[in-house]
């Protein structure tokens, strides 16, 4: 038999079992842009890490079309239609027992180009990575807020 992989194979989020897929983050953003009258131009992902006051999570950056006119509603379906979408996630949501809901960071235009065009990667076949595994690109894009690119903020 023969196996075929395709898409984007880099992009998921398993840092607390989750396993979540680039597929299932997508069809989770539809739902919750389809119920709050959002369009979304980019976004990227990744954990919060569990700390010693808090339990793990997911951070979303997003830069938006078209923002929600409630961000706390985006958020709380985003979090649901993720959980609908995969079971793993959804049973290290339940009760906020490993998982607390995600956190938004909406991002002023322009923060994704200016980001790749730092890291030299235009064109081509260069695409924002939409999920990770590890803290590398949202940290990347908190220095240049630091540096000057300032985002509204956390929801």
């Amino acid at each position: 038999f023969r196996i075929k992989v395709s898409g984007r194979t880099k992009h998921f989020m398993n840092a607390f079992g989750e396993e979540d897929i680039i597929e299932n983050a997508v069809a989770a953003l539809e739902v919750a842009c389809a119920e709050t009258s959002a369009t979304i131009s980019d976004f990227t992902a990744g954990p919060v890490y569990i700390g010693q006051t808090n339990k793990g999570r997911h951070e979303w950056f997003i830069e938006f079309q078209e923002t929600p006119s409630d961000i706390d509603k985006f958020r709380v379906v985003l979090d649901q239609a993720l959980q609908r979408e995969n079971t793993d996630y959804q049973s290290k949501r339940a009760y906020n027992l490993a998982l607390e809901e995600p956190l938004i960071r909406i991002l002023p235009k322009g923060t994704f180009y200016k980001w790749m065009k730092k890291r030299g990667k235009l064109g081509g076949q260069n695409k924002v990575p939409r999920l990770s595994n590890n803290r590398e690109y949202l940290d990347e894009i908190n220095s240049l807020i630091e540096a000057g690119y300032l985002a509204e903020e956390l929801h």
